[in-house]
């Protein structure tokens, strides 16, 4: 993997510290699906029944739900597009390399967002939040963003395990 875990240091620039975590995360993502068959990435291992590539596609609409669509404010299409009749969906012609494309591709813009804001903004009306009482700092959302990211990651990281015996960290 490319991205080295962001250890702790002196720094106090928390906006690079959550950036660098999101690559962190987002590459460890890819990561696992690296090297998967595409039955093996569209294959359920889990009970509740999603698939690698389901999370992957997730995870994109999740990181830009609440960074352009949420915290921008800017309009989107279909920001819940990851979902079809209540659960994660991805359509047959989607491949995972699009897939980690786009996962990457969104990574960027949330680099661009965050390096043009500080951590106090409060996200915009119009979008994801429309009254003043409902809507989150940056700050609150980059560390939404970044649970997310870590939990999941962590999901792959089994998944991954149960499927060809490869671990994580």
């Amino acid at each position: 993997m490319s991205v080295p875990f962001p250890e702790p240091g002196p720094s106090s620039d928390v906006p690079a510290h959550f950036l660098s975590y999101l690559d962190y995360y987002r590459e460890t993502v890819a990561d696992r699906l690296a090297g998967l068959t595409d039955a093996q990435a569209r294959s359920t291992r889990v009970p509740s029944g999603w698939t690698p590539v389901e999370l992957v596609k997730h995870l994109t609409f999740m990181e830009r739900r609440w960074l352009v669509w949420g915290f921008l404010g800017e309009q989107v299409p279909d920001p819940w597009g990851d979902h079809a009749q209540g659960r994660w969906h991805v359509r047959p012609d989607e491949t995972v390399a699009d897939l980690v494309e786009a996962l990457r591709r969104n990574g960027a813009r949330t680099r661009e967002i965050v390096e043009s804001a500080t951590l106090h903004s409060p996200a915009a009306l119009g979008g994801r939040f429309t009254d003043e009482a409902s809507r989150p700092t940056l700050a609150a959302i980059l560390f939404h963003v970044l649970q997310e990211y870590a939990r999941h990651a962590g999901h792959l990281d089994i998944v991954r395990e149960l499927i060809d015996g490869r671990t994580g960290e």
